[in-house]
């Protein structure tokens, strides 16, 4: 009988572990990830996942027209593919 208690108690714990180590953080990041998308407005530099640099110049329900470059070109993404909102810097040092 005392085998059988600590069994149970050993997958319990185990499943409370695995809930607060990659379920729970998992679902707070989807969450943040959702806010972001839905803040996004036009006018907003953003980033994609393939690392695209663009200003925001229309959204509709799904996707997002980026304006990218000097020629302005239009480009349309999902929005899932929305990386992060700001341009992303280099910390590399400019080379002479």
């Amino acid at each position: 009988m005392s085998t059988t208690m600590t069994t149970i108690i050993m997958i319990v714990l185990l499943i409370v572990v695995f809930y607060f180590f990659l379920i729970r953080p998992q679902n707070k990041k989807k969450k943040q990830e959702k806010q972001m998308r839905e803040s996004l407005k036009v006018g907003d530099i953003v980033t994609t996942i393939g690392g695209v640099v663009g200003t925001v110049c229309a959204l509709k329900d799904e996707t997002m027209v980026l304006e990218v470059g000097a020629d302005r070109v239009r480009i349309e993404f999902s929005r899932w593919a929305l990386s992060s909102i700001g341009a992303q810097t280099s910390e590399a040092p400019a080379r002479n």
